[in-house]
């Protein structure tokens, strides 16, 4: 063994700056770098530097794998407390820190439970499939925890990789799962070569190639048809500064932007503009929006733009984030999933007041219902999804499933010149994959594109510049596997592996 990896596989200060190295370098096999590989390296320093660690180390050990993930793939967080959220570049670092920090124990938990309660280096064969099924219970579960955060997920990497043709058929989480597994086998593979055992070498070399060979043979697969006609699109992309965007005084400006550039746009089936586009209440708006109505109408298209709605909730008025459409189209859409802080502010009653990243105007949102219809626009379903929305895998199989094309608008200049809006582009292609279904993108400063069922951008206007998107999107129907089943093949799997490695880990004991 070269003392490299003796540093990753033994407790001690080397392996866990190794550790913090590793989880940084996942933020190169993600966009904008794309160096897929990486995502195997990383994933096998995590599984590797975990192998001879007492569960107290390994917890340590796992933060720091965390740490340097967030730290490098989540930066863009100090962009945003800096430059939107009136924080000196001293306090805006202090909480960059701290959220780093706090969010590592994602990876310091299940690098505890590993240790504790799973880990068999006895079996180098069943111990590859438990800790895959470990790196997927991660990812899910802190998509979950208090709202979740679904960012930098290890499968991402795949979307112009090997797996990709896995992603409608299990998700994002099956290419996850695959990852872990083949990292953990490749390190595993000297163990088992020298067991002498045929079976399980067997064994591992079908779980080991199988998975690639599969996601190879399936890429390009289409796996559904067009409902009807290609549908000519034209998607605004108004390039407005976020410190103008909610500034009473430049209000007319931003709804004469959008109106003018409408108003110069070719005739097309779908005119779509960004998130909050339209940014005030919609009820203070509805002259504005009858007017663009009437003009979409007239050419036989259908407007949708993001507008704050308010409604009243329990005898309560609450404001939602939302999507409406006019002219030749029908419905409003309440964002469900919210982004912490910046639409609504966590013990606000003790944040409010601090610094000015936590009174941000807009941040106080309510969460929409979740049985919400679709929109509806030139005869066919639309399932909307709002900035964050589109990173939830679950949550956006379940408004693909009922839908014909998919929508997503964003405003994603609180990202400012950082890495943050290509790795937003990333997911939403990662749920047209999954879908097999087109993707409408449009957003306020970049990047607005359109999606093809495989994951791929057909159409785009660069970030940063103002202008309007022509293309075109074909409605599609029929459910990809991933959409038929979901997840639940693979929690099944998950599950019992899970039961097999903690029953064995029992019995050892008792031995």
């Amino acid at each position: 063994m070269t003392y490299p990896l003796r540093w990753t596989t033994r407790p001690g200060w080397p392996g866990n700056l190794l550790a913090v190295a590793a989880g940084a370098i996942t933020t190169f096999a993600l966009a904008p770098f794309n160096i897929w590989p990486l995502a195997l390296l990383a994933v096998g320093l995590f599984y590797a530097g975990l192998r001879e660690l007492k569960p107290r180390q390994a917890l340590g050990r796992g933060w720091c794998f965390g740490f340097g993930l967030f730290g490098a793939g989540t930066s863009w967080i100090y962009y945003s407390i800096h430059h939107f959220g009136g924080a000196s570049v001293l306090l805006a670092g202090f909480l960059m820190l701290l959220f780093t920090a706090a969010i590592a124990f994602f990876f310091a938990l299940p690098a505890w439970v590993w240790a504790r309660w799973l880990r068999r280096n006895e079996a180098p064969l069943a111990d590859a499939l438990a800790f895959a099924a470990l790196w997927v219970g991660q990812e899910a579960f802190r998509g979950w925890f208090l709202t979740g955060f679904p960012w930098l997920y290890s499968g991402y990497s795949q979307l112009d990789g090997p797996l990709a043709g896995l992603a409608p058929v299990g998700g994002m989480w099956l290419v996850s799962f695959v990852l872990a597994l083949t990292a953990a086998l490749i390190y595993n593979a000297p163990r088992l070569l020298t067991s002498g055992r045929k079976g399980f070498i067997a064994a591992g070399l079908v779980l080991l190639v199988g998975p690639w060979v599969a996601g190879i043979a399936l890429k390009g697969h289409a796996w559904t048809s067009p409902s009807g006609p290609a549908l000519s699109v034209a998607a605004i992309q108004g390039n407005v500064e976020q410190s103008m965007k909610w500034d009473p005084a430049q209000l007319n400006a931003q709804l004469a932007l959008y109106r003018d550039l409408s108003f110069r746009s070719k005739p097309v089936d779908l005119l779509i503009w960004p998130e909050t586009a339209v940014p005030v209440l919609k009820e203070s708006a509805e002259g504005y929006l009858s007017m663009m109505g009437n003009f979409a109408a007239e050419r036989k298209s259908a407007l949708i733009t993001g507008v704050p709605i308010r409604e009243t909730v329990r005898h309560e008025k609450r404001f939602f984030n939302g999507i409406t459409v006019v002219g030749e189209g029908d419905g409003t859409y309440l964002k469900q999933k919210l982004v912490p802080f910046g639409e609504y502010v966590p013990l606000q009653d003790l944040l409010r007041g601090l610094i000015a990243f936590f009174d941000l105007p807009m941040s106080d949102f309510a969460r929409g219902p979740a049985d919400q219809a679709l929109l509806q626009a030139k005869g066919y379903q639309i399932a909307p999804f709002i900035c964050y929305e589109v990173v939830y895998p679950e949550f956006a199989a379940g408004l693909s499933a009922r839908s014909d094309l998919l929508l997503t608008i964003s405003n994603d200049t609180w990202f400012g010149t950082s890495i943050g809006p290509l790795q937003h582009l990333q997911m939403a292609q990662m749920r047209a994959l999954e879908a097999g279904r087109w993707m409408i993108r449009a957003t306020n400063n970049g990047v607005t594109g359109l999606i093809n069922p495989f994951g791929q951008i057909t159409e785009q206007i660069p970030q940063f510049e103002q202008g309007i998107l022509y293309g075109e999107v074909v409605p599609m129907h029929n459910l990809t596997p991933y959409l038929e089943w979901r997840s639940w093949p693979l929690i099944i799997v998950c599950v019992l592996l899970f039961g097999w490695a903690l029953m064995a880990s029992r019995m050892s004991k008792t031995l």
